[in-house]
């Protein structure tokens, strides 16, 4: 059993057993084997790392493999290049844009959502899902990673309802808390007594035929209900979207066939995750094992008597480098310095090290030691130098702009729904902060030279602000009046 199964959270078994009761198939079953697998890789645990070896005498004893969590750091470079701040959900209507752009500020929620990316890509599956606070008429996001995600119905459009389950606390105890996302009556087995019902009594909110309901089920550690009191077991969201979005990597899930769940960004180099550490802890040993001895006579140490024995005073106990001589006279300081193989262990290093970029979607450069020094280089050269690293870029783009329009728009109809007044967002789309791998100084530059030959002044804010057109061009049309108005004044003041 590894260390993650013992002090990390999984689905209890409980909770599964309860989710086939009411009629549901988990296809959590068939992946749950590959997402604790890829758990291990990225916290560097399991076999690889902590084995245990024999010397020559048979005698067992135990070794650590040291790493520099080579599969954690693929998963780091992928959420930072991908979300950070500066990342925007547009929409058509500026005020609109305004307001979900400051209720994610508010909430924290790119800073969230990045180590939510992080895990995804590391296990395949991540979630942003709504989290309704009644009393006070809030609406927050939750994120979740792929243990604790359960699909519920899929095709080929992507996941329609989704259960989740997380750890929440009620009265000092620990609870194994259980949200599912329907659609409508969808996924309701007529007949399931143990099902909440929707009665008047348990529904909360108006029921709007094709709107997702959230229904809350809790449980104690031995698998028995609860019924927390200020818990919904019911809320009709009155959102016609979807009250969730499914973050994956664009990369093809080849481990189970037809699997609503992803596929991590490292399942195919695992090898290279296991090379690099290997030649990383060769090179560590090779430093260790190669520094310098010192042998001494053994008329050099002092000696102390202990009862009936006489035994000669160590340097230190922690001294690994001086060694005594026993019974010798000749020769009563040597050294010994063996020499170092550095070089070519760096060289090993290297190519795995480049090998663990190529199959991560880097591109063979990115993780060069004697080329970058370990980092990604400037935009301009990552740009002219790395275009597999831009394309797969891309392709996780427009992968995850799904998943952050879809949470976007529901925030929006639920907040509507508690008495916010938000304009109709119409087409959302997402503005991702790409000045990493492009380099944006100089595309601003040159569309600035183009505004007023090729380019409207409206249109360059449109691009470069995330402004609709609307209010663009308002202000680009103010702007150019006050420019107008100064150069009059200046005329008349001469």
């Amino acid at each position: 059993m590894s260390l993650n199964s013992m002090d990390e959270y999984w689905v209890p078994e409980h909770v599964k057993d309860y989710l086939r009761k009411l009629g549901f198939v988990l296809p959590l079953d068939d992946m749950e084997p590959w997402i604790r697998s890829w758990d291990d890789w990225m916290g560097a645990r399991g076999d690889f790392y902590d084995y245990r070896d024999k010397d020559g005498l048979g005698r067992v004893y135990e070794v650590h493999r040291r790493s520099i969590h080579p599969a954690m750091r693929v998963c780091k470079e992928w959420g930072s290049l991908l979300l950070n701040e500066e990342v925007k959900v547009v929409c058509e209507d500026q005020g609109a844009t305004d307001w979900i752009n400051s209720f994610f500020s508010a909430t924290n929620f790119m800073s969230q959502a990045q180590a939510t990316v992080v895990r995804a890509f590391g296990l395949g599956t991540g979630a942003w899902a709504l989290w309704l606070d009644l009393d006070h008429k809030k609406v927050r996001v939750r994120h979740y990673d792929a243990r604790m995600v359960i699909p519920l119905s899929w095709d080929e459009d992507g996941i329609s309802e989704c259960a989740f389950v997380t750890r929440a606390y009620y009265r000092g105890k620990a609870v194994d808390q259980l949200q599912m996302h329907l659609k409508g009556g969808m996924g309701l087995s007529a007949g399931t007594s143990s099902f909440p019902t929707l009665s008047s009594d348990a529904l909360i909110g108006d029921e709007v035929e094709g709107t997702y309901r959230i229904v809350t089920v809790c449980f104690d550690h031995e698998g028995n209900e609860l019924e927390p009191m200020g818990v919904a077991p019911v809320y009709d969201t009155g959102c016609a979207f979807s009250t969730f979005g499914i973050v994956k990597p664009a990369v093809t899930n080849t481990r189970v066939d037809m699997s609503p769940y992803g596929q991590s960004v490292f399942a195919d180099a695992v090898d290279a995750v296991q090379a690099v550490d290997l030649t990383f802890d060769a090179l560590i040993n090779e430093v260790d094992v190669s520094k310098m001895r010192v042998f001494l006579s053994d008329v050099l140490f002092d000696r102390e008597k202990t009862g009936d024995k006489v035994i000669s005073i160590p340097f230190g106990k922690s001294d690994c480098t001086v060694f005594r001589k026993v019974m010798s006279t000749e020769d009563t300081i040597q050294e010994f310095a063996p020499a170092l193989r550095t070089g070519s262990q760096v060289e090993a290093f290297r190519i795995a090290l480049q090998m663990l970029g190529d199959l991560t979607g880097f591109g063979i450069s990115y993780f060069d030691l004697e080329e970058s020094r370990g980092f990604v280089k400037t935009a301009t050269e990552v740009s002219s130098d790395n275009s597999a690293l831009m394309r797969n870029i891309k392709r996780h783009e427009n992968a995850l702009e799904g998943a952050l329009t879809g949470i976007a728009r529901a925030v929006m109809s639920v907040s509507r729904g508690f008495g916010e007044n938000i304009p109709d967002e119409g087409l959302l789309r997402v503005e991702y902060d790409d000045s990493i791998i492009q380099d944006t100084a100089a595309e601003k530059a040159q569309d600035m030279a183009e505004v007023g030959v090729t380019l409207a002044p409206w249109e360059y804010r449109v691009r470069w602000y995330g402004e609709d057109e609307t209010t663009a061009r308002r202000l680009a049309t103010e702007i150019s009046t006050r420019g107008v108005s100064g150069d009059k004044g200046s005329g008349q003041s001469r």
